[in-house]
Protein backbone atom coordinates (compact mmCIF):
# COMPACT_ATOMS: atom_id res chain seq x y z
CA UNK A 1 0.00 0.00 0.00
CA UNK A 2 1.19 3.99 -0.95
CA UNK A 3 0.05 6.67 0.70
CA UNK A 4 0.38 9.92 -1.50
CA UNK A 5 0.28 13.47 -1.10
CA UNK A 6 -1.47 14.99 -4.88
CA UNK A 7 -1.41 18.65 -5.86
CA UNK A 8 -2.91 19.60 -9.07
CA UNK A 9 -2.91 23.03 -9.30
CA UNK A 10 -4.30 24.84 -12.89
CA UNK A 11 -3.86 28.78 -13.65
CA UNK A 12 -6.18 30.62 -16.08
CA UNK A 13 -4.72 34.13 -17.43
CA UNK A 14 -7.43 35.90 -19.05
CA UNK A 15 -6.39 38.43 -22.25
CA UNK A 16 -8.46 41.24 -20.49
CA UNK A 17 -10.97 41.28 -18.01
CA UNK A 18 -13.56 38.55 -16.84
CA UNK A 19 -16.76 39.98 -15.10
CA UNK A 20 -18.02 36.20 -14.44
CA UNK A 21 -16.98 32.85 -14.49
CA UNK A 22 -19.21 29.14 -13.76
CA UNK A 23 -16.50 26.37 -12.98
CA UNK A 24 -16.90 22.74 -12.55
CA UNK A 25 -14.27 20.49 -10.83
CA UNK A 26 -13.18 16.72 -11.25
CA UNK A 27 -9.97 17.02 -8.88
CA UNK A 28 -11.35 14.77 -6.05
CA UNK A 29 -9.66 11.03 -6.36
CA UNK A 30 -12.36 8.03 -5.58
CA UNK A 31 -12.59 6.14 -2.65
CA UNK A 32 -13.29 2.36 -3.27
CA UNK A 33 -11.78 -0.96 -2.53
CA UNK A 34 -8.52 -0.65 -4.07
CA UNK A 35 -8.09 3.58 -3.15
CA UNK A 36 -9.11 5.46 0.06
CA UNK A 37 -9.01 9.38 0.61
CA UNK A 38 -7.79 10.73 3.63
CA UNK A 39 -8.18 14.32 3.05
CA UNK A 40 -8.83 16.59 -0.18
CA UNK A 41 -9.98 20.24 -0.48
CA UNK A 42 -9.90 22.32 -3.75
CA UNK A 43 -9.67 25.93 -3.22
CA UNK A 44 -9.69 28.99 -5.82
CA UNK A 45 -7.83 31.82 -5.62
CA UNK A 46 -10.06 34.46 -6.08
CA UNK A 47 -11.81 32.61 -3.37
CA UNK A 48 -15.17 31.97 -4.50
CA UNK A 49 -18.37 30.02 -3.32
CA UNK A 50 -18.40 26.51 -3.99
CA UNK A 51 -20.40 23.22 -3.13
CA UNK A 52 -19.92 19.88 -3.71
CA UNK A 53 -21.85 17.21 -5.14
CA UNK A 54 -21.45 13.22 -7.04
CA UNK A 55 -22.21 12.57 -10.65
CA UNK A 56 -24.21 9.80 -12.06
CA UNK A 57 -20.49 8.10 -12.99
CA UNK A 58 -20.13 8.33 -8.68
CA UNK A 59 -17.37 11.08 -9.24
CA UNK A 60 -17.09 13.88 -7.04
CA UNK A 61 -17.64 17.34 -8.28
CA UNK A 62 -17.15 20.84 -6.58
CA UNK A 63 -18.63 23.52 -8.35
CA UNK A 64 -17.84 26.94 -7.91
CA UNK A 65 -18.93 30.58 -9.33
CA UNK A 66 -16.77 33.99 -9.25
CA UNK A 67 -18.98 37.05 -10.41
CA UNK A 68 -16.01 40.00 -9.70
CA UNK A 69 -13.70 41.11 -12.19
CA UNK A 70 -10.73 39.04 -12.26
CA UNK A 71 -7.78 38.41 -15.06
CA UNK A 72 -6.43 34.89 -12.96
CA UNK A 73 -7.73 32.00 -11.68
CA UNK A 74 -6.42 29.26 -10.02
CA UNK A 75 -8.28 26.44 -9.16
CA UNK A 76 -6.23 23.37 -6.65
CA UNK A 77 -6.43 20.22 -5.57
CA UNK A 78 -5.07 18.68 -2.94
CA UNK A 79 -5.54 15.47 -1.78
CA UNK A 80 -4.01 12.16 0.52
CA UNK A 81 -4.97 9.25 -0.55
CA UNK A 82 -3.96 5.73 0.25
CA UNK A 83 -3.48 3.35 -2.94
CA UNK A 84 -3.46 -0.25 -3.23
CA UNK A 85 -2.93 -2.76 -6.01
CA UNK A 86 -6.33 -4.03 -7.50
CA UNK A 87 -7.96 -7.81 -6.97
CA UNK A 88 -6.52 -10.20 -9.80
CA UNK A 89 -9.16 -9.20 -13.09
CA UNK A 90 -11.88 -12.15 -13.56
CA UNK A 91 -11.94 -14.27 -16.93
CA UNK A 92 -15.22 -15.75 -16.05
CA UNK A 93 -17.10 -14.06 -18.88
CA UNK A 94 -17.40 -16.07 -21.85
CA UNK A 95 -18.55 -14.56 -25.10
CA UNK A 96 -22.13 -15.61 -25.02
CA UNK A 97 -22.25 -14.27 -21.62
CA UNK A 98 -21.31 -10.47 -22.98
CA UNK A 99 -23.98 -11.25 -25.89
CA UNK A 100 -26.44 -12.16 -23.45
CA UNK A 101 -29.31 -9.70 -22.73
CA UNK A 102 -28.65 -8.89 -19.37
CA UNK A 103 -25.29 -7.54 -19.71
CA UNK A 104 -25.98 -5.67 -22.79
CA UNK A 105 -29.00 -4.04 -20.82
CA UNK A 106 -26.60 -3.79 -17.48
CA UNK A 107 -23.91 -2.07 -19.24
CA UNK A 108 -25.15 -0.41 -22.16
CA UNK A 109 -24.05 2.95 -21.81
CA UNK A 110 -20.13 1.69 -21.81
CA UNK A 111 -20.81 -0.65 -25.26
CA UNK A 112 -22.23 2.76 -27.44
CA UNK A 113 -20.38 5.09 -29.01
CA UNK A 114 -19.83 8.78 -28.12
CA UNK A 115 -18.08 11.69 -29.93
CA UNK A 116 -14.67 10.71 -28.74
CA UNK A 117 -15.50 6.87 -29.33
CA UNK A 118 -17.15 6.55 -32.84
CA UNK A 119 -17.49 3.75 -34.91
CA UNK A 120 -15.59 2.97 -38.16
CA UNK A 121 -14.82 -0.18 -40.49
CA UNK A 122 -11.13 -0.59 -40.00
CA UNK A 123 -12.14 -0.67 -36.61
CA UNK A 124 -14.80 -3.23 -36.38
CA UNK A 125 -12.79 -5.29 -38.93
CA UNK A 126 -10.20 -5.26 -36.85
CA UNK A 127 -11.99 -5.91 -33.78
CA UNK A 128 -13.12 -8.94 -34.71
CA UNK A 129 -9.95 -10.19 -36.00
CA UNK A 130 -9.04 -10.14 -32.39
CA UNK A 131 -11.63 -11.66 -30.89
CA UNK A 132 -11.39 -14.52 -33.16
CA UNK A 133 -10.03 -17.60 -31.40
CA UNK A 134 -9.42 -15.54 -27.91
CA UNK A 135 -11.67 -15.63 -24.90
CA UNK A 136 -13.26 -11.79 -23.80
CA UNK A 137 -9.59 -11.56 -21.30
CA UNK A 138 -7.04 -12.11 -23.93
CA UNK A 139 -9.00 -9.97 -26.54
CA UNK A 140 -8.71 -6.77 -23.91
CA UNK A 141 -5.25 -7.77 -24.07
CA UNK A 142 -4.73 -8.33 -28.29
CA UNK A 143 -6.20 -5.47 -28.25
CA UNK A 144 -3.66 -3.12 -26.22
CA UNK A 145 -1.06 -4.76 -28.40
CA UNK A 146 -2.94 -3.55 -31.39
CA UNK A 147 -3.19 0.11 -29.93
CA UNK A 148 0.44 0.46 -29.03
CA UNK A 149 1.04 -1.26 -32.99
CA UNK A 150 -0.23 2.00 -34.36
CA UNK A 151 0.13 5.03 -32.08
CA UNK A 152 3.19 6.29 -31.16
CA UNK A 153 3.13 8.39 -27.56
CA UNK A 154 3.74 11.91 -28.29
CA UNK A 155 2.80 15.00 -26.23
CA UNK A 156 0.83 17.60 -27.75
CA UNK A 157 0.01 15.73 -31.17
CA UNK A 158 -3.76 15.52 -29.89
CA UNK A 159 -6.12 17.74 -27.80
CA UNK A 160 -9.02 17.19 -25.57
CA UNK A 161 -11.22 17.38 -28.24
CA UNK A 162 -9.62 14.71 -30.64
CA UNK A 163 -11.22 11.39 -30.58
CA UNK A 164 -9.91 7.65 -30.73
CA UNK A 165 -10.13 7.73 -34.85
CA UNK A 166 -7.85 11.29 -34.81
CA UNK A 167 -5.62 9.57 -33.18
CA UNK A 168 -5.32 6.72 -34.88
CA UNK A 169 -4.87 8.79 -38.72
CA UNK A 170 -2.36 10.77 -37.23
CA UNK A 171 -0.49 7.31 -35.59
CA UNK A 172 0.51 8.91 -32.87
CA UNK A 173 -1.29 10.47 -29.41
CA UNK A 174 -1.36 10.62 -25.78
CA UNK A 175 -2.83 8.87 -22.77
CA UNK A 176 -6.57 10.19 -23.68
CA UNK A 177 -5.97 8.46 -27.39
CA UNK A 178 -4.40 5.28 -26.50
CA UNK A 179 -7.86 4.56 -23.91
CA UNK A 180 -10.10 6.16 -26.48
CA UNK A 181 -8.70 3.79 -29.24
CA UNK A 182 -8.70 0.59 -26.68
CA UNK A 183 -12.21 2.06 -26.14
CA UNK A 184 -13.69 2.13 -29.36
CA UNK A 185 -12.16 -1.61 -30.16
CA UNK A 186 -13.52 -3.38 -26.90
CA UNK A 187 -16.93 -2.05 -27.31
CA UNK A 188 -16.97 -3.24 -30.84
CA UNK A 189 -16.84 -6.46 -29.51
CA UNK A 190 -19.13 -6.29 -27.19
CA UNK A 191 -16.89 -6.17 -24.32
CA UNK A 192 -18.50 -3.19 -21.86
CA UNK A 193 -15.32 -0.90 -21.27
CA UNK A 194 -15.32 2.72 -19.19
CA UNK A 195 -12.46 5.59 -19.59
CA UNK A 196 -11.08 6.54 -16.24
CA UNK A 197 -8.99 9.68 -15.16
CA UNK A 198 -6.64 10.22 -13.15
CA UNK A 199 -2.62 10.49 -11.79
CA UNK A 200 0.31 8.53 -11.99
CA UNK A 201 3.30 8.64 -10.04
CA UNK A 202 6.09 8.19 -12.57
CA UNK A 203 8.66 6.18 -9.73
CA UNK A 204 8.20 3.00 -8.93
CA UNK A 205 10.62 3.20 -6.72
CA UNK A 206 10.06 6.77 -4.97
CA UNK A 207 11.58 7.55 -2.28
CA UNK A 208 9.56 9.13 0.78
CA UNK A 209 8.81 12.49 1.08
CA UNK A 210 10.56 13.17 -2.56
CA UNK A 211 8.03 15.57 -3.75
CA UNK A 212 8.35 14.66 -7.94
CA UNK A 213 6.11 15.94 -11.02
CA UNK A 214 3.43 13.12 -11.54
CA UNK A 215 1.29 13.22 -14.35
CA UNK A 216 -2.61 13.88 -15.21
CA UNK A 217 -3.18 10.14 -16.79
CA UNK A 218 -6.13 7.97 -18.33
CA UNK A 219 -6.24 4.34 -18.50
CA UNK A 220 -9.25 2.05 -18.88
CA UNK A 221 -11.80 -0.56 -17.43
CA UNK A 222 -12.82 -3.98 -19.01
CA UNK A 223 -15.90 -5.69 -17.70
CA UNK A 224 -14.99 -9.89 -18.64
CA UNK A 225 -17.11 -11.28 -15.39
CA UNK A 226 -15.80 -8.11 -13.47
CA UNK A 227 -14.46 -4.83 -14.23
CA UNK A 228 -10.42 -4.89 -13.84
CA UNK A 229 -8.19 -1.72 -14.87
CA UNK A 230 -5.46 -1.58 -17.50
CA UNK A 231 -3.16 0.97 -18.88
CA UNK A 232 -2.63 0.70 -22.51
CA UNK A 233 -0.45 3.76 -22.64
CA UNK A 234 2.23 1.24 -20.66
CA UNK A 235 0.56 -1.56 -21.09
CA UNK A 236 0.41 -2.81 -17.71
CA UNK A 237 -2.30 -3.78 -14.61
CA UNK A 238 -2.85 -0.48 -12.89
CA UNK A 239 -0.86 -0.70 -9.01
CA UNK A 240 -0.19 1.57 -6.25
CA UNK A 241 1.21 4.42 -8.20
CA UNK A 242 -2.19 4.86 -10.02
CA UNK A 243 -4.83 7.15 -8.62
CA UNK A 244 -7.96 7.07 -9.80
CA UNK A 245 -10.30 10.12 -9.70
CA UNK A 246 -13.72 9.41 -11.93
CA UNK A 247 -14.87 7.21 -14.87
CA UNK A 248 -17.19 7.24 -17.71
CA UNK A 249 -17.87 6.90 -21.24
CA UNK A 250 -15.30 9.33 -22.68
CA UNK A 251 -13.43 12.06 -21.40
CA UNK A 252 -16.35 14.08 -21.22
CA UNK A 253 -17.73 12.39 -18.65
CA UNK A 254 -14.37 12.86 -16.74
CA UNK A 255 -12.94 16.52 -17.56
CA UNK A 256 -10.76 17.54 -14.66
CA UNK A 257 -12.04 21.43 -15.05
CA UNK A 258 -14.31 22.73 -17.52
CA UNK A 259 -16.56 26.48 -17.29
CA UNK A 260 -18.01 29.09 -19.04
CA UNK A 261 -16.86 32.85 -18.25
CA UNK A 262 -18.23 36.38 -19.29
CA UNK A 263 -15.73 38.22 -21.07
CA UNK A 264 -13.68 39.10 -24.22
CA UNK A 265 -11.04 37.09 -25.40
CA UNK A 266 -9.02 34.01 -24.94
CA UNK A 267 -7.29 32.16 -21.42
CA UNK A 268 -3.67 30.85 -21.26
CA UNK A 269 -3.74 27.75 -19.20
CA UNK A 270 -0.76 26.20 -17.05
CA UNK A 271 -1.01 22.90 -15.48
CA UNK A 272 0.79 21.28 -12.68
CA UNK A 273 0.47 18.05 -10.70
CA UNK A 274 2.96 17.54 -7.56
CA UNK A 275 3.08 13.77 -6.19
CA UNK A 276 4.60 12.90 -2.77
CA UNK A 277 5.16 9.30 -1.47
CA UNK A 278 4.58 9.79 2.05
CA UNK A 279 4.40 6.33 2.97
Amino acid sequence: MWRMRVVHATGYAYRTPVTASYNEARLTPRSDSRQNVIVNRVETAPATRSFRYVDYWGTAVTTFDLHAPHIELEVTSSSVVETDKPEAPRRTASWDDLRSAAVRDRYNEVLGTTRYTPESKRTDRVGRQLAKGRDPRDAVLATVDWVRSELTYVPGTTGVHSSGLDALRKGKGVCQDFAHLSLILLRSMGIPARYVSGYLHPQEDAGIGEAVEGESHAWIQAWTGGWWNYDPTNHTEINEQYVSVGFGRSYADVPPLKGVYLGQGSSDLDVIVEMTRLA
